[in-house]
């Protein structure tokens, strides 16, 4: 595995919008001009960054309580940052299937992580008709300077298992008061899936942290994986975050245009495939969303495409005026973007062009914003 270690502020330049393009392509466009060290944000420019590290197919991280970060690499690799910066990589981890888009995916620390080292983690696997996400959760150890992860059990699966290695979803969040694990489960590229109550595909699902259903839901009496459903009608939802007053939201990667920032509503139906602000590959129609046809629409949508890779709501201190704000990484649209939250109102805000195709923004205990890229680099955003 490659990691190197380094600091390197990039200047950015701000975008006014991005051409479309299928959320699997890998074209890059030219990075942006950078130095050999960290400087001031030049013009007024409200950040600088910095490249901590690179490491391969970064897909996820989590900060630790003390300070550490947990980082998913897609292709079956789980590196454990300390706060001086060493990389290890940690054992114990499941097998992937490491095919199209997937892999590896989420991590997450357990909300009593302090006390019971749990943390949640999500991956592709493979099993009979295909493969699907499956959620498991384990204790991190690092007994002697070696981390792994031990009793790793699975607590939730995508049903069914189909073929292909498309729209996997599987982001991971709990609830503020840490009572609900909630998943977030992509289609499969299947399409009808997303409709279909007696399938947990191109759902959002709200489970206990055993990955029970959890009392409560909206179609608990229908029983089998029903009781796990939350929301549905999504496609591709990979990002999925609670803000400060306790509203879930979702980024969501639409077809040929049409991606999405939802609120995320119990029992609420988001559309997909009848419904999206986009069209089908190749140019074919989907009917819009619009009042009355029964599907709750999107706050937020982008046309041309963006591919929206993650989601991270702004709570730091390190940059006071963003606070309470979504960031999405934006991966055909090689972007950070930034959407003002105003209690369950969105509206679209800054957009930055980093010539890099942003697949995780995470939040930093000390208010700094970090990106994984597909390129593969670790960066940190800091005010100037």
């Amino acid at each position: 595995m490659m990691r190197r270690v380094g600091i390197v502020a990039i200047a950015l330049g701000l975008l006014a919008g991005c051409t479309a393009a299928p959320e699997g392509e890998r074209s890059v466009g030219p990075a942006a001009e950078s130095t050999s060290a960290a400087t001031a944000a030049p013009n007024g420019r409200p950040f600088v960054i910095e490249e901590i590290a690179e490491l391969d197919e970064p897909w996820a991280m989590t900060f630790l309580p003390d300070g550490r970060a947990l980082i998913s690499g897609r292709g079956g690799d789980l590196t454990l940052r300390t706060t001086d910066g060493q990389l290890l990589e940690v054992d114990g981890v499941p097998d992937v299937v490491h095919a199209g888009q997937g892999g590896f995916g989420d991590v997450i620390a357990a909300p009593d992580f302090a006390s019971t080292s749990t943390v949640y983690v999500s991956w592709a696997e493979a099993g009979e008709g295909g493969s699907g996400a499956a959620v498991g959760r384990a204790k991190l150890t690092a007994d002697g300077g070696s981390p792994a992860l031990s009793d790793l059990t699975v607590i939730w699966r995508q049903q069914p298992k189909v073929s292909g290695s498309g729209h996997y979803g599987h982001r991971l969040a709990f609830s503020p008061d840490g009572a609900y694990l909630f998943v977030s489960s992509g289609e499969r590229q299947k399409f009808d899936p997303a409709q279909d109550l007696g399938a947990n595909l191109g759902k959002i699902l709200r489970l206990t942290p055993e990955g029970q259903p959890a009392d409560g839901n909206p179609f608990a009496d229908r029983g089998g994986v029903a009781a796990e459903i939350w929301t549905y009608g999504h496609r591709n939802p990979l990002g999925i975050a609670f803000d400060a007053d306790g509203n879930l939201w979702n980024s969501e990667m639409g077809p040929q245009g049409g991606d999405e920032l939802n609120l995320v509503r119990a029992g609420a139906n988001y559309g997909w495939p009848k419904a999206s602000n986009g069209s089908h590959y190749g140019g074919a129609d989907i009917p819009d969303h619009a009042d009355g046809d029964g599907f709750e629409a999107p706050k937020v949508w982008w046309n041309p495409s963006v591919s929206p890779g993650s989601l991270m709501i702004y709570r730091g201190a390190m940059f006071p005026q963003w606070q309470g704000d979504a960031f999405l990484g934006a991966l055909s649209g090689q972007a950070l973007i930034r959407v003002n939250l105003d209690g369950t109102d969105a509206i679209k805000g800054d957009e930055w062009n980093l010539g890099r195709r942003v697949r995780e923004v995470e939040q930093a205990p000390d208010g700094s914003i970090w990106l994984l890229t597909d390129e593969g680099q670790v960066l940190r955003l800091r005010a100037p």
